[in-house]
Formats: structure tokens, C-alpha cells, sequence
């Protein structure tokens, strides 16, 4: 069992630290039973930060329209931008028809890698504001 705290971490008989960093690899030393070797060189994890913002509410609401046509559900279903594709009843094809519907209605071509993430309402408002981002 392991546990990490800061930039140092503790091991059953092994215990990890720290001593300084050089350029972006750290020089630590490692003990392990005792027996203590110095000079071990650690790269250090990549941390990213991503921020997005929602989607304007008439964006979301173009795309409830298009998803309600496409799937062809009553005037009364709820749809919002938390509502899931498949939860709507939407499959594979349906999720494809739905895409190539934001395409046409706002005049942008969706990435097949950006299409497989789209699960709901909200991630392709989402979506369709940063590829019109983008043209602008």
C-alpha cells in the first residue's frame, strides 16, 4: 500500500523523496530496505488545466430542437442540456443523423474524433461554440 503526499511517497519499506529539481527532471533519492540510493531521476507527470464555458442557452436550445426532429419525440419530452443521447433513446445512427443536423443548421463540420464524445445535449453546444470559435 502506497500513499503520496506532496512530492514525496511512502511504500511498505520503501520511502521516496524529493531533494531538488533539475531543468524538468527531478533528482531524488530512494530508499528501499535500508539501503539507501541517491541520484534517482523521476520525470514529472504533465499537469493540464482545460476551462471551458457552457454554451450560449440558444445555442442549447437549437440543439434540443434538432435532437427532438431528429429523433422524432413529442412536443412534451424534456429535452435540456443534461439530457443524454441515449437515455433519449438515440443509437449510433441516430447520434450520426443528430451530428450531421448541427453541421447544416450551423454551418460547421464536426471531427469524427469530436463526434465520439458527444453524449449530450450540452458537450455538442458545447462543441459547436468552439469550432464556430475557431472560424471566427
Amino acid at each position: 500500500m502506497a500513499s503520496i503526499t506532496g512530492s514525496s511517497a511512502t511504500a511498505m519499506y520503501c520511502s521516496f523523496k524529493t531533494l531538488n529539481r533539475v531543468s524538468n527532471l527531478k533528482t531524488s533519492s530512494l530508499s528501499f530496505k535500508g539501503i539507501s540510493y541517491s541520484s534517482i531521476r523521476v520525470n514529472p507527470a504533465t499537469r493540464r488545466l482545460s476551462i471551458t464555458c457552457a454554451a450560449k442557452p440558444e445555442t442549447v436550445n437549437k440543439v434540443c430542437d434538432i435532437v427532438k426532429k431528429q429523433l422524432a419525440l413529442s412536443a412534451d419530452t424534456e429535452v435540456s442540456g443534461d439530457s443524454k443521447f441515449a437515455a433519449l433513446g438515440a443509437d449510433s445512427l441516430d447520434t450520426v443523423e443528430i451530428v450531421m443536423g448541427l453541421e447544416e443548421e450551423f454551418g460547421i463540420s464536426v471531427e469524427e474524433d469530436s463526434a465520439q464524445s458527444i453524449a449530450t445535449v450540452q458537450d455538442a453546444a458545447d462543441l459547436i461554440e468552439d469550432l464556430i470559435s475557431m472560424k471566427a
